[in-house]
């Protein structure tokens, strides 16, 4: 489809940047909704935490029968952060049931397998759709954020054909399709913070695995990371079963799978968005796809897109999530 470069939305003038266009929503925003937690045995003999929000009855004829949002969020985080809980309250106010769900080792517990998380893991993704279609669910959408984006469409290009039939669209937000360009990115010396935060929220977890597996991973090796890539070629790549970083991003990027996407998805990155370069983008490929579509907005930082007026609470991205499931 041809690509749409977006002025739809329009950040608040005290955010004149990328950076304070995500870090604004991360820190301030203060959304709650009501979530009740299942916990799920995986076939390896370990958990997931999913978090649902079920509309009221009275709303349920706003959306199509027996309608589930799954929702997957970004890089160290879980199923509380702002930008899913702004989403699950728009939704469910429209008649949406949402399964917002924890990677492993994110749900506020450590999980009990060697492995964690990681951008191309789309098994889990697929053990919870089953899960919701066994409760009943005929119409189920998929909205991802950032680490969350790449897994939906890596994950919706690898089923292609074979896609339960259940699941009918997708939207994703600030995606990093090419692992490696936005690894890279995070080095430069502007994205520090983020960089930090990220190996900071990240180094407890080795300890954790060190403690249950020590045999097989140690936290002595901490010392080596200095960048992303460092932790994706020491950790990352290894524990699941790639070469190290490189042969990680080489099969986990949805670069290389969105082409084969057969349902109607939609991908919103904004131009500066100060962790997935423009440049990264694969322009080319979706604007010859029949069924993605790619929104590029001038504004909206990294899973931020805080408009220049809150209407009921709403961001812009959810707004226009809930547009697109719509259509």
């Amino acid at each position: 489809m041809p690509l749409s470069y977006s002025t739809a939305h329009q950040p608040p003038f005290w955010l004149p940047n990328g950076h304070f266009q995500t870090i604004f929503p991360s820190v301030f925003r203060k959304t709650t909704v009501a979530q009740t937690r299942e916990r799920i045995q995986t076939p390896d003999h370990d958990f997931l935490d999913l978090d649902w929000s079920v509309a009221a009855p009275s709303l349920v004829h706003q959306s199509p029968a027996h309608s589930l949002v799954i929702l997957s969020h970004g890089l160290e985080g879980n199923s509380t952060r702002q930008y899913i809980l702004g989403m699950v309250r728009l939704l469910v106010a429209q008649g949406h049931d949402c399964l917002a769900w924890n990677y492993r080792s994110c749900g506020g517990e450590i999980n009990q397998q060697l492995r964690f998380y990681h951008s191309g893991e789309t098994t889990d993704l697929h053990l919870i759709i089953q899960q919701a279609i066994a409760k009943g669910y005929s119409h189920i959408s998929l909205v991802g954020f950032s680490l969350g984006g790449n897994v939906t469409l890596k994950y919706l290009g690898e089923r292609a054909a074979n896609l339960l039939p259940e699941i009918k669209k997708a939207v994703v937000f600030s995606v990093p399709m090419d692992l490696l360009a936005c690894s890279r990115a995070i080095e430069k010396p502007e994205n520090w913070l983020y960089l930090q935060r990220f190996l900071r929220s990240l180094k407890p977890k080795i300890e954790a695995k060190e403690r249950l597996y020590p045999d097989q991973i140690t936290v002595k090796n901490y010392a080596k990371i200095k960048t992303f890539y460092d932790f994706d070629d020491v950790y990352t790549g290894p524990v699941h079963g790639f070469a190290g970083a490189d042969d990680y991003y080489a099969r986990s990027s949805s670069i290389y799978f969105v082409e084969h996407i057969q349902i109607p998805t939609l991908i919103i990155n904004a131009q500066n968005d100060p962790l997935v370069p423009f440049k990264s983008l694969p322009l080319r490929i979706i604007a010859e796809l029949e069924n993605v579509f790619l929104e590029l907005t001038t504004d909206g930082g990294h899973c931020g897109f805080c408009p220049s007026e809150v209407l009921e609470g709403a961001y812009w991205s959810e707004r226009r999530a809930l547009a697109f499931l719509r259509e």
